[in-house]
């Protein structure tokens, strides 16, 4: 028997373990009913919606499948990748038989959710390979969708013969031999792309997240193949679940590295001819013949952001792909999580009792937890007409001394957060915070690999050390902070992506301690665009309070001991909080004519009380810190659910606003009273401004010299003497009153005097021009 025989002897093999699966699958499709309407099968209705050019696949629930035949299920979950094309021929005959006019050669698939069979990369080994499992990660890299070749037709180039469906192995695959017996050719075939069958391919790589990620381990990775209608349905930074089996593919990298040659020690001894024949080297070609990966094909891709307890959101769904809305959350709502969102939306102290909840084992630092608290429920994006976006996402900066919880603040968001990266300022640089360019291994391509910004789309970049930062690398960060965008323009590839992520970023002060006596510019090392970028500030110091250190020694000792003392029940438990924050920002509050005019006001005040303080902090208060006060209101009226911003939640903005920037101003001022007794004649002498008589200038002159000896008392027994930044500005602002009230009253004065002075010299001169007339 000859080669071509034998080829069409195996094309003619039936594997009776594929067709029982298809015959039964297909019994499923035809029996299986639906719920509301006994008459017709449940997969009808997307059978019918298969009649659309751009869909191709049926999604069956895995729960419907075992409760019909649990034999099928299992036969299925062990031998999934060999039953595939036995169950997309169930598809396209159950779709044939219920829906007309179905093209013919449109190639139908099955896909599965909700499996059972959960795993993470790290489990994932050769011994599940063709198993039908489900994988969960993170996607780090996308990679462009292009057709691939999956069932090849070629035409003989010698006798012209035509060889159909020869199936591709995830690489260009050509017949062994023509099935022409009287042809002997191997390798002279022409692809026929008219009867080839081609299906958009997309090609991801998924990274294990931090929380699986086990101490001192490097993240694994993996390459996922994605077919059909699911490509283009991920992003960088989106944490999915994939459904499909393992999968053996060829490392081309591995084959295009190798050398094609034998490795021989002396090549003069080899006759012509024989170059290529003995052993090959191992070293030279990386046992090119036995170099294979792991890769997974998945059929079916869910969202695994923990909307409401770990439920998976399939990325297919209409509402998931746009714009999510309360109703729409609402309707996924068990009874009692409903009752519970609207039990706490009524709370009165509902601002407290969330803080409390996200942060039960820090103490003290109040204002830095209801910072980060409304950070969490954001403001509200916006577009002008112009089409200029204007960012909702409230970026936070926390400086402060060491052992001061900061790390703690940033690890808890980290946590609770469903989309949030931590990194730390040291350890990262501006490709790695922003996106890199890379070239791929494979088509040598160059693809974009996110970075911790695009990872944190639409969640939180808690950033540690960030004054640790090199100044090239915090510049990169300019434009994500406030554009939230990032512009690429490296290698060719000219791209701008979206990093819609707020902020949270822990810097240490010069030195180590921070300085009251200096501003916050001089007490941090970040320059002044970056400063300005950041809607709060806080400042944490380490003073030394009895009362203070003994509630902290207290909450530590409980902690770590052996749990005597009490510890402080949360008033909502993290699924809850998590659950409410999710529904809350759904709200897109607006703001109300006296909200506005309040924010005016305030913002007005805000201004000039900078302006007359000094040039110590007058770089701080900026527009941007307008639409700080924005923001942090939009984000109250979110907090307690309303669709108007009202006057009290832009009171509370607003003051959390100004402890960010009066916790930096404060510091003593010490005042030298030698000079004020050395200048205690020179205070007594009368200030006239050209005036010699009158009564205010004699009142101010008794003022100044009671103030003089006053002065010159306190300085014989306290030579100097410490005050508080705020006093002093009080003062200063009390004398500068005063200079201006007597200023007022001089011109006032001097202007009484010059019409007197006029009409006296004007009698003068009449009385003169009359005498010389009479003599």
């Amino acid at each position: 028997m000859d080669v071509a025989a034998r080829i069409s002897v195996r094309d003619r093999e039936r594997d009776l373990l594929a067709e029982r699966c298809q015959k039964k699958f297909q019994d499923f499709l035809e029996q299986f009913k639906n719920p509301e309407n006994d008459q017709e099968p449940l997969y009808l209705v997307q059978a019918k919606e298969l009649l659309n050019p751009e869909r191709n696949t049926l999604f069956v629930d895995f729960n419907h499948l075992l409760e019909f035949d649990p034999d099928v299920c299992s036969l299925i979950q062990e031998e999934y990748y060999r039953v595939q094309r036995a169950l997309s021929h169930a598809v396209t005959n159950f779709v044939n038989d219920h829906v007309q006019h179905l093209p013919p050669r449109k190639e139908l698939y099955a896909a599965f959710e909700n499996v059972p069979a959960k795993m993470n990369l790290r489990e994932l080994n050769s011994a599940k390979i063709g198993s039908l499992l489900c994988v969960s990660g993170q996607v780090i890299r996308t990679h462009p969708v292009h057709p691939e070749l999956i069932s090849g037709a070629f035409k003989c180039s010698d006798c012209n013969s035509f060889i159909g469906s020869v199936e591709q192995q995830f690489r260009y695959t050509q017949p062994t031999i023509c099935t022409n017996p009287q042809c002997q050719n191997r390798r002279r075939f022409a692809l026929e792309i008219d009867h080839s069958k081609f299906v958009d391919f997309q090609k991801v790589r998924v990274q294990e997240t931090q929380a699986e990620i086990p101490l001192g381990s490097i993240p694994r990775s993996m390459e996922i193949v994605m077919r059909g209608e699911i490509v283009e349905t991920l992003q960088p930074g989106d944490r999915c679940d994939f459904t499909g089996c393992l999968i053996v593919v060829p490392d081309v990298a591995q084959f295009s590295s190798g050398s094609s040659g034998a490795q021989a020690t002396d090549t003069k001894k080899r006759s012509d001819g024989y170059e290529t024949e003995g052993v090959r080297g191992l070293k030279s070609l990386g046992v090119r013949d036995l170099t294979y990966r792991i890769a997974f094909l998945a059929c079916n891709v869910a969202s695994s952001t923990q909307l409401f307890g770990g439920k998976s959101v399939s990325l297919r769904d209409e509402w998931a792909a746009e714009e999510m809305s309360a109703e729409k959350l609402k309707a996924t709502m068990t009874e009692a999580e409903w009752e519970k969102i609207f039990e706490m939306s009524q709370d009165s102290n509902l601002f407290d009792n969330v803080m409390q909840s996200i942060f039960p084992s820090i103490h003290g630092n109040d204002e830095v937890k209801r910072g980060v608290t409304l950070m969490l429920f954001g403001g509200v994006p916006k577009t002008t007409a112009e089409g200029t976006t204007l960012r909702g996402d409230i970026n936070v900066c926390i400086v402060g001394d060491p052992s001061t919880a900061k790390s703690q603040i940033l690890k808890r968001v980290e946590e609770i957060t469903p989309r949030a990266v931590y990194t730390s300022g040291k350890a990262s640089t501006a490709a790695g915070l922003t996106a890199a360019v890379v070239k791929d291994e494979e088509s040598f391509q160059f693809v974009i690999e996110a970075g911790a910004l695009m990872l944190a789309d639409n969640g939180v970049c808690c950033i540690d050390e960030f004054d640790k930062m090199d100044y090239k690398d915090q510049v990169a960060i300019h434009e994500a902070m406030e554009q939230q965008t990032i512009s690429i323009t490296k290698a060719g590839v000219k791209a701008t992506l979206n990093a819609r992520a707020s902020i949270l970023a822990a810097a240490n002060p010069i030195g180590g301690r921070y300085d009251k006596k200096k501003t916050l510019k001089h007490n941090i090392n970040l320059s002044a665009p970056i400063m300005s970028r950041f809607d709060l500030f806080f400042v944490l110091v380490d003073d030394c309070i009895e009362t203070v250190d003994y509630a902290i020694a207290r909450k530590i000792v409980g902690m770590h001991g052996d749990q005597d003392l009490p510890v402080a029940k949360t008033p909502y438990s993290i699924e809850e909080v998590q659950r409410y924050i999710c529904f809350a920002r759904q709200f897109k509050p607006k703001i109300s004519k006296e909200a506005q005019q309040f924010m005016v006001g305030e913002y007005r005040r805000l201004r000039q009380r900078d302006c007359v303080s000094g040039s110590k902090s007058s770089f701080r208060i900026t527009v941007r810190q307008l639409e700080s006060m924005v923001r942090l209101s939009e984000a109250m009226a979110r907090l307690h659910i309303t669709d108007y911003v009202q006057p009290s939640h832009v009171k509370e903005a607003f003051r959390l606003l100004s402890k960010s920037i009066i916790r930096v101003e404060q510091g003593e001022v010490e005042l030298d009273m030698e000079s004020s007794v050395a200048g205690e004649d020179t205070s007594k002498q009368p200030i006239t401004n050209g005036v010699d008589e009158g009564g205010a200038t004699e009142g101010r002159d008794d003022t100044q010299q009671v103030d003089g000896a006053a002065a010159a008392a306190a300085g014989a027994d306290h030579p100097s003497v410490k005050i508080k930044y705020e006093d002093y500005k009080r003062i200063m602002h009390v004398l500068i009153h005063r200079l201006r009230k007597l200023e007022e009253e001089a011109e006032v004065a001097a202007a009484e005097k010059e019409p007197a002075d006029g009409e006296g010299e004007a009698m003068d001169t009449e009385g003169a021009a009359e005498g010389s007339s009479e003599r």
